[in-house]
C-alpha cells in the first residue's frame, strides 16, 4: 500500500511585510491584493461652451436640457505580487489586472464595461525594473485628492535603475512613450525620504515634444498649442519638483507642495481631458461651433494640498494655479490661458477594509481668442473594500 505524502500547509512570509506568503514548494513569496469600488459619478455643464459634453466621469446622454450628468461606476482590481531573494538581490514580479463597467450607452441605457486591462506589469531584479508601470517623472506627486492635479500622469513601458542608501534614492529610466521610434524619452529623479517627511525633484526630456496634430483627436484645423507650431525636432525639456512635511500643523496631518515647469510643450506637463477641458472651435472665426476636449500642455504649475486624521474620518484639500503655453485660436489670435482648481473630500474608515469616500472638485480655465472661460464642477461618493 503507497503510503500519502505528507500535505505542506501554506506558511507565511514575513520578509516583505504582511500578507506574503510562501508558494508551496518553492521560496517565493506571493501576496494577493485589490479592491472592489461602487462610485456615483455627477458632473455639471462646461459653463462656456453652450454645450454639455464632459468627458469621462459622466455622460448626458439622455436629457439635453439637464444641468448636470450622471452614472454609476463599478470597479474590480487584483493585484500579483512575488518576491525572492537572489545572489543579485530580491527578484520581484508585480502584475496589476482591473476592469471598470460605467452605466450609460450610446442609446443611453444599460453598462458598458471597458474589458480587462493591465495598467502595471513588471519585473523587479536588485536595483533594475523593466515592464509597465507608472512613468518615473509621476512616482511621487500627487495632491492627496483623488484629482489630484498630477501633471504627465502616464504609465509606460520602461526600463529603470534605482540606487538607495539612507534614505535617498537616485534613479534613471528610458521610456517609451509609443511614437513608434525606438528614441526613447528620458526621466531622472533625486528623492530623499525620512520620518519628518519627503522631498524630491525630476526631470525629463520628451524626445518627440507635444504634436499638436494629436490634442486628444482634434486637427490643426482647431487649435495649436506652442510658440513655435509644431516644431517638435528638438524635444521637450521640463523639472518638477515637491516637498512633504508630516505633522506640521496636528498629529495626523501632512502638507504638500510641488510644481512644475516646461521649457516646451510636452505630454509630461500635461493634464489629461478627464482633468481639464477646454473647448475648440470646430470651424470659421466666431467663438461658436463644437467643441472638444484636450490635454492642456502647461508651461508651468504650483499647487499645495493639506490632508488631516482623526480616527477614522480623514479630510483632504488640494489647489493649483498655472499656466498654458501659448494657444493659436482659428480666427488668428495667439494667447496663453490661466488655470486654476480646487478640490476636498472626506473619507471614513467604516470597518477594517471598507470605507466611504466622497470628494467634490472645481475647475476653471481662462481662455482668450473671443472664447468664453471655461468652467466646470464635479463629484462622487464612492464605496470601496480593499483586499
Amino acid at each position: 500500500m503507497v503510503e500519502p505524502e505528507p500535505v505542506e500547509y501554506v506558511r507565511v512570509c514575513d520578509v516583505y511585510g504582511t500578507g506574503f506568503f510562501y508558494i508551496p514548494g518553492t521560496e517565493t513569496c506571493l501576496k494577493i491584493g485589490g479592491y472592489v469600488r461602487m462610485r456615483l459619478n455627477a458632473a455639471g455643464d462646461i459653463e462656456g461652451t453652450g454645450n454639455d459634453r464632459i468627458g469621462v466621469n459622466a455622460r448626458d446622454l439622455d436629457d439635453a436640457n439637464r444641468d448636470y450628468d450622471f452614472n454609476t461606476q463599478t470597479r474590480g482590481r487584483l493585484e500579483f505580487d512575488a518576491r525572492e531573494e537572489t545572489e543579485l538581490g530580491m527578484l520581484r514580479a508585480f502584475a496589476r489586472l482591473e476592469a471598470t463597467n460605467i452605466s450609460g450607452s450610446d442609446l443611453g441605457y444599460g453598462t458598458s464595461n471597458n474589458g480587462v486591462n493591465m495598467p502595471q506589469a513588471f519585473i523587479q531584479l536588485g536595483g533594475v525594473t523593466m515592464g509597465r508601470l507608472d512613468s518615473l517623472w509621476a512616482t511621487g506627486d500627487g495632491l492627496y485628492t483623488d484629482n489630484d492635479w498630477s501633471v504627465g500622469d502616464l504609465s509606460n513601458n520602461q526600463v529603470r535603475y534605482t540606487f538607495a542608501t539612507n534614505g535617498f534614492t537616485i534613479s534613471a529610466s528610458a521610456e517609451d512613450e509609443g511614437d513608434g521610434d525606438a528614441i526613447p524619452d528620458v526621466v531622472a529623479q533625486i528623492a530623499y525620504k525620512s520620518a519628518w517627511g519627503s522631498v524630491y525633484v525630476s526631470g525629463v526630456y520628451d524626445e518627440d515634444a507635444y504634436d499638436p496634430n494629436l490634442l486628444g483627436g482634434v486637427t490643426r484645423n482647431y487649435a495649436i498649442f506652442g510658440k513655435d507650431q509644431g516644431d517638435n525636432e528638438d524635444g521637450a525639456f521640463a523639472v518638477k519638483a515637491g516637498a512633504e512635511i508630516k505633522d506640521l500643523i496636528y498629529l495626523g496631518g501632512s502638507l504638500k507642495i510641488e510644481g512644475h515647469y516646461a521649457f516646451d510643450p510636452t505630454e509630461y506637463a500635461s493634464l489629461a481631458p478627464g482633468n481639464y477641458l477646454i473647448g475648440i472651435q470646430a470651424q470659421g472665426t466666431s467663438a461658436s461651433g463644437t467643441f472638444a476636449t484636450v490635454s492642456l500642455p502647461e508651461e508651468w504649475q504650483i499647487g499645495g494640498g493639506y490632508k488631516q486624521s482623526f480616527g477614522k474620518l480623514t479630510a483632504y484639500l488640494s489647489g493649483i494655479y498655472g499656466q498654458t503655453f501659448d494657444i493659436g485660436y482659428a480666427n488668428g489670435t495667439e494667447d496663453n490661458a490661466n488655470i486654476w482648481g480646487v478640490a476636498g473630500s472626506l473619507g471614513y474608515q467604516v470597518t477594517s477594509n471598507f470605507s466611504v469616500l466622497g470628494e467634490v472638485s472645481y475647475r476653471d480655465v481662462d481662455l482668450s481668442g473671443g472664447f468664453n472661460d471655461l468652467n466646470q464642477t464635479r463629484g462622487f461618493v464612492e464605496f470601496k473594500r480593499s483586499f
